[in-house]
């Protein structure tokens, strides 16, 4: 028979008044994969029996090895805030550790829990959303607000840097083209930068006229022919092919996505180099932000990430941890902006365990097996139902992209801006909370009945 949860006492959301829509009050067993069922039915029944096997054969090898280990301060995930303040505002909300004061995306203060806890933020905070300089200001006052913040990279975030870095090396063939990579993607942040910082008949001053720009902004005219030469040593014959056609379709779409957004070449190149000020230079407003990025960050049992593993990086965790893969990434987002891209670390941000990804396969996931580490957690790809528990080569995956911005869930056919946050807590269970799922889901794995001989303790 189907174990039931320990009774879980669910954050209290402070200052509900100023935020859209409604947090759940309640809470359910949290059923593996994307099935839903009503509580109390036959259907939910069978599906948690079912479950119960399940989790018990994944975690009875996953900690032949090292034991189930808790983090010792309360984690909040809250990942793909994508440029909407409002959202992540609301999520901080749902995570309990902050108290919403007013209606401005700066108006919270931290709470006694929120003081105590840990705020992972797991990528993804451009792009899609309606105010990317919104968003990066709000995350700010939390980083200063004297919470304990880990800031992950996303593909999203990791885009711009290239795009804007890659502006400030010789061109070589390998990087030249991350400007125009970047686009049309990048386009409202440059039109927001342009729009507040480059206001004035003189903000222009110095700036050359357009064919120059585009020449600045544009790989070289040899390009197409040399890159696949140069990018053999990481890149497959596919995945060169798509890279060139990807490039191909935005040197044709990137000057008509400029003057769509009401800016000309030069508006375009001089919001880029205000963007390099604002985020590259030491006194810049948003230096912080690339500063304090790590790719990883793990407690207990749990590595935080923002899309996934492969085997790769599994090999670099048992041969070297995280603390190098952190350092790894440190340097290549300096240093060598294509080894990173185009290598194994920049696949944690965007592998959605797809055959074109760099694969994960059991030996991958029994090398991290063999260093704790037990349950991935990670955002990148949005669910509309809440949290969702995935198994990859028999491996649990958390996964915390609840359609947060506005814009992403007018796509999906979804209202407003989205809330949600995944705390893992130290007395031993996990809560999914989303505005978009009537309950909190609620993973326990010491109450999950594995095989019988297996005796040891997950807690």
């Amino acid at each position: 028979m189907s174990q039931k949860n320990k009774p879980v006492k669910l954050p209290e959301y402070r200052g509900k008044k100023w935020i859209q829509g409604v947090l759940p009050s309640t809470s359910e067993t949290w059923l593996l994969g994307a099935h839903i069922f009503s509580p109390g039915t036959r259907a939910h029944a069978r599906a948690a029996r079912k479950n119960d096997h399940i989790y018990g054969e994944v975690l009875y090898r996953a900690t032949r090895h090292c034991s189930w280990q808790w983090p010792k301060r309360q984690v909040f995930f809250i990942a793909d805030a994508h440029a909407d303040a409002d959202a992540f505002c609301g999520s901080l909300v749902a995570s309990g550790g902050v108290r919403k004061t007013g209606p401005d995306a700066m108006d919270y203060k931290l709470t006694k829990k929120g003081k105590q806890g840990v705020f992972v933020i797991g990528g993804d905070c451009l792009d899609k959303g309606p105010s990317n300089l919104r968003l990066l200001k709000s995350l700010h006052k939390l980083m200063k607000s004297g919470a304990n913040v880990k800031l992950l990279a996303g593909n999203h975030d990791m885009r711009l840097l290239m795009g804007i870095r890659s502006m400030t090396l010789e061109k070589t063939t390998t990087t030249e083209h991350f400007f125009l990579r970047m686009s049309p993607k990048a386009i409202p942040l440059l039109k927001e930068i342009h729009s507040t910082y480059l206001k004035g008949k003189h903000a222009l001053d110095g700036i050359p006229g357009n064919n120059e720009c585009l020449q600045r902004l544009s790989p070289s005219e040899n390009w197409f022919k040399a890159f696949p030469e140069d990018a053999r040593r990481l890149m497959s014959g596919p995945a060169i092919k798509r890279e060139m056609s990807r490039m191909k379709r935005k040197l044709n779409t990137f000057e008509g996505a400029c003057k769509e957004a009401g800016l000309s070449i030069r508006d375009v190149y001089a919001a880029a180099l205000k963007c390099q000020e604002l985020f590259l230079s030491p006194k810049g407003e948003f230096y912080w932000f690339f500063e304090k990025m790590r790719l990883a960050w793990r407690s207990g049992s749990f590595l935080f990430i923002h899309a996934g593993l492969d085997d790769r990086i599994s090999s670099m965790i048992e041969r070297e941890g995280i603390g190098h893969i952190n350092k790894l990434f440190r340097k290549q987002i300096k240093h060598n902006l294509f080894d990173f891209y185009f290598g194994p670390l920049a696949n944690t941000m965007r592998t959605k365990y797809r055959k074109v990804d760099l694969p994960l396969t059991n030996q991958g996931v029994d090398r991290v097996y063999r260093q704790g580490i037990h349950a991935i957690v990670h955002g990148h790809n949005n669910r509309l139902h809440g949290q969702r528990i995935m198994l990859r080569q028999g491996m649990i995956h958390i996964e915390c992209d609840v359609s947060l911005d506005r814009n992403t869930r007018k796509k999906e056919g979804m209202e407003g801006y989205g809330m949600g946050v995944t705390l893992i807590q130290p007395e031993g269970c996990v809560i999914g909370i989303s505005k978009d799922y009537p309950h909190a889901k609620v993973f326990q794995p010491k109450n999950v009945t594995g095989k019988k001989k297996h005796k040891r303790s997950y807690g």
